[in-house]
């Protein structure tokens, strides 16, 4: 297995001397966490929110991909800006990636009866590779990767640790969202712009440029239900994936739905959410998706499993006090 999930590991991050790949976490339930790829979604929900995310991937496959992320957001409330952080951990065999970015947006509000917002993240991105990994082949150099100008990095002996990896390097993101809250949304942005080379001794890892295109919107075909359709289109580049998303809420409390990745995985989702506090200010969801594995890897892993939870504080217009006064001019 160990060896299986090296290959597996190499066929994805290409180790030769610098690693590349489309590195960024994935989540099925990507519409209910929306900072994670687009710093311009800052405030434009005129809410405080926040949302924490966990998935599983591929359940019973040693070293599968784990990944958390927290995200939280508001809109100042004497300037048109809105601030927000990500936190984000994946780890995926050997590989450790740590995110942490503050994203800054400047919202433009009634524009068409929705909000605008022009954002920038900036932080820290981490990125570790423990000496625990082996080559495909034990015992054997592989000097065939186009391109490579060399071999993949590490002994040819298993008696010996290979070398590791750990360094930080600063994050910048960009990003574009426009949303008309619980009607419409869309967004364009960019992470790893630096696209920078992180190199530690003999093992380098290249952090690529990544390219995300959200949408969705909602229709309400009854009183008492909406159908929200929503996609996630994401590159770097040099590979790129689809989501497309289809969920139905029932009474504004209950929904389900599916999300389906192109040339990868369906999935099926379920959740709950509901208000409470004085005037139903806040809001709170919990949701959870299962993606079937439809690759080569279902011989030896099971689904993946994700959990959301998340809550949101709205808070309440104050409508201007008139007085009938001909000292206050109207």
């Amino acid at each position: 297995m160990k060896k299986l999930f090296s290959k597996i590991v190499f066929a994805v991050a290409s180790f030769a001397g610098v690693a590349v790949a489309q590195q960024d976490p994935q989540f099925t339930q990507f519409m209910y966490n929306k900072l994670i790829y687009n710093p311009g979604y800052a405030g434009t929900s005129g809410g405080i929110c926040g949302v924490l995310q966990y998935r599983k991937q591929w359940m019973n496959f040693d070293g599968a991909p784990t990944t958390m992320a927290f995200a939280a957001d508001m809109r100042l409330k004497t300037l048109p800006l809105g601030v927000g952080i990500t936190v984000m951990s994946d780890k995926i065999g050997p590989m450790n990636t740590f995110f942490a970015r503050i994203a800054g947006s400047y919202n433009i509000a009634k524009i068409a009866g929705g909000t605008l917002g022009i954002g920038v993240d900036v932080g820290i991105l981490q990125k570790s590779i423990s000496s625990n990994w082996i080559v495909p082949e034990p015992l054997k150099n592989d000097t065939r990767i186009p391109g490579s100008g060399g071999n993949i990095p590490g002994t040819t002996d298993p008696s010996f640790n290979n070398p590791a990896l750990n360094k930080t390097t600063f994050d910048v993101g960009l990003g574009a969202f426009y949303q008309i809250p619980g009607k419409f949304y869309v967004g364009l942005s960019s992470t790893h712009l630096p696209a920078q080379q992180i190199k530690d001794g003999s093992l380098g890892y290249a952090v690529s440029r990544h390219y995300y295109m959200m949408a969705g919107y909602t229709f309400q075909p009854t009183k008492w239900s909406k159908i929200t359709p929503s996609v996630l289109y994401k590159t770097d580049m040099a590979s790129s994936s689809l989501d497309a998303n289809l969920t139905f809420l029932w009474s504004d409390m209950i929904w389900v739905g599916g999300t389906y990745r192109l040339n990868d995985a369906p999935a099926l989702l379920v959740g709950y959410q509901n208000v409470f506090g004085e005037g139903n200010s806040y809001t709170y969801k919990i949701g959870y998706s299962y993606d079937f594995t439809n690759s080569n890897l279902q011989t030896y892993a099971k689904g993946s499993h994700e959990f959301i939870l998340g809550i949101c504080y709205i808070p309440k217009v104050k409508k201007p006090t008139r007085y009938q006064n001909d000292r206050f001019l109207e």
